[in-house]
């Protein structure tokens, strides 16, 4: 940790800090996840120790899986830190809007098939946002933190996953979300089975029958 030099705050978030940096004379991203004083201490030390293992293994095994990811450099864990590769690159939150529709829908495809790759090898991200992947020089998009993530292969998982990816579309999106997540699942169902991408579109629509049934209830207290 004593070769990090000019560490910039680039993002202040609720589980950690990332700052730009120089590391051994290369641009890295330092992420360092802080003490929360809601938690009691030991409980708090355990939760950092975790996640500061937890993610570079998630983010090693969906290398593996063939989604492009940061290169881990170094894991701290005594200072509940990661310090990684800095993808120079555009954010696809950035890009989307600035796009023909026809590129929009290759690269909503391509994360897509993304997103099965992660899936097959029973990886949740846990935060499918487009401000979480990041398209690079050679065309490639890298998909980014993997803090919330988990190894599962759980139906549930893979719809809470998608679900989020498509609430993140119509967010941030909404001009052309339908479209959009509409590429997103078909390029999803370019690497899994026909079964599998039917029931995990049963069960995102399950998700938002609870989802409206609890706004609904909310409704009635009022």
């Amino acid at each position: 940790m004593d070769k990090v030099k000019l560490p910039q705050l680039i993002k202040k978030g609720a589980e950690a800090n990332l700052y730009l940096a120089q590391w051994h004379g290369r641009k890295v991203i330092m992420k360092k996840r802080l003490p929360k004083k809601y938690r009691p201490s030991k409980l708090d030390e355990q939760v950092r120790v975790y996640r500061t293992v937890h993610e570079p293994q998630l983010i090693h095994e969906a290398k593996k899986a063939g989604v492009p990811t940061p290169t881990i450099f170094l894991v701290d864990v005594k200072n509940a830190t990661i310090i990684m590769e800095y993808v120079e690159g555009k954010q696809v939150k950035l890009l989307l809007s600035e796009v023909s529709k026809a590129e929009r829908q290759s690269f909503c495809f391509k994360i897509g098939e993304l997103i099965g790759r992660l899936h097959e090898w029973g990886i949740i991200h846990g935060d499918l946002t487009t401000s979480n992947m990041i398209l690079n020089s050679e065309g490639k998009i890298f998909f980014v933190d993997f803090g919330l993530g988990e190894k599962t292969k759980e139906l549930e998982n893979r719809g809470v996953d998608l679900h989020l990816m498509k609430r993140a579309l119509q967010s941030t999106h909404f001009r052309f979300a339908e479209e959009c997540f509409k590429a997103v699942i078909e390029g999803y169902a370019n690497v899994m089975d026909a079964d599998s991408v039917k029931s995990v579109l049963d069960k995102i629509m399950e998700i938002e029958r609870r989802g409206r049934y609890v706004a609904e209830r909310k409704d009635e207290k009022a």
